[in-house]
């Protein structure tokens, strides 16, 4: 296989990095009229006749994860970091249009009754949890701090309470026993059918002139509607199987495959601590069950992601490092955006 090298192309004029922080509309006939110019005048090629076929999954690139003063805008350790992060997205994605095959974003999904929204639990004051200071463990539930809601039953197991009860304490228990992150009460946050779930607009800018210019269909990959678990990775929710062992929730054995298929992918997105770690870490899992060297096919941005920061509350900036210490030493790539890289070495 002959290596190619990314950042070939300049950046079309109407890209304007001010506006990354905003939400707008995508004015998607002028763009596409733009795009299909531009491809004819840097002579870009259909994606379809591409002999190293590149993929850009794109963790959670959304309003409620990258816009301040949005649910969970992922601030980093700078107080801008998802801005930033998807400034130097955008650039990406123009400067190597002819090299990117598939352009794979991934959407949080959620409703308002998910274990991990504030209204599913309550206290003995009928007291719902604080959003992003709240981690309820096994130990909670068996002290009575935390309990489930008896209402929200109706919605989620047709009013059986305690089968929900049961659940709930099964699930807390497995994420311990399975070395995830406590649950964690977050916001109400990606809801469906709002504007935080929406991609941000100069991604989905970018997302879509790079559909027009390279003929290729952007694939979008849902993940965390079930309520009963949640689901920081595209490829698996956090927890499989309920407490009498039946099918809680299904790998995404279809996106799975089809990574593992690609000569190269490149991961960047929100956040790196949660969400994209988790997903980094179970390709992984797939990859080293097939062929641990193909973790060389994998190149993660580290200029465009960044870790949960709140400030005095939690920071989860080392457990970011950690993770993707872990990734490089299993052989992936920790590369820039910026950066000049080769890629197809590996065969």
């Amino acid at each position: 296989m002959n290596a190619q090298t990314i950042n070939q192309l300049p950046i079309p004029s109407c890209f304007n990095p001010e506006k990354v922080s905003e939400v707008w509309r995508v004015t998607y006939q002028e763009r596409a009229t733009e795009a299909e110019a531009w491809a004819k005048q840097h002579n870009i090629k259909p994606a379809s006749i591409d002999k190293i076929r590149i993929c850009l999954l794109l963790i959670d690139v959304q309003n409620t994860f990258c816009i301040p003063e949005f649910e969970l805008f992922v601030g980093g350790n700078s107080g801008k970091g998802a801005v930033d992060d998807n400034r130097r997205l955008c650039e990406f994605i123009y400067q190597n249009l002819s090299l990117i095959t598939t352009i794979v974003p991934t959407l949080d999904t959620h409703k308002t009754t998910q274990i991990f929204h504030p209204i599913f639990w309550i206290n003995s004051a009928y007291e719902h949890p604080i959003p992003a200071a709240t981690n309820i463990t096994p130990q909670d539930i068996e002290k009575g701090i935390w309990k489930v809601n008896p209402a929200v039953a109706n919605s989620i197991t047709n009013g059986d309470y305690e089968l929900l009860e049961k659940h709930a304490y099964h699930y807390v228990k497995q994420l311990s026993q399975n070395g995830k992150y406590p649950l964690t009460v977050w916001p109400y946050h990606s809801m469906l059918g709002g504007i935080g779930h929406a991609l941000v607009s100069s991604v989905e800018e970018a997302l879509f002139f790079h559909c027009i210019a390279r003929q290729s269909q952007t694939q979008f990959e849902i993940k965390g509607e079930n309520p009963l678990t949640e689901n920081y990775s595209i490829l698996r929710p956090e927890v499989l199987e309920d407490f009498e062992q039946r099918p809680l929730a299904q790998k995404n054995t279809r996106l799975i495959k089809q990574l593992l298929e690609f000569d190269a992918v490149i991961i960047a997105g929100q956040a790196k601590s949660h969400c994209v770690a988790w997903t980094i870490d179970d390709l992984l899992t797939e990859i080293k069950q097939v062929d641990a060297t193909l973790a060389q096919k994998v190149y993660l941005l580290e200029d465009c992601t960044s870790p949960v920061v709140v400030p005095g509350v939690v920071d989860y900036t080392q457990q970011a490092e950690d993770a993707f210490a872990r990734f490089a030493a299993a052989g992936m790539h920790i590369v820039k955006s910026t950066e000049k890289i080769e890629f197809g070495n590996w065969k």
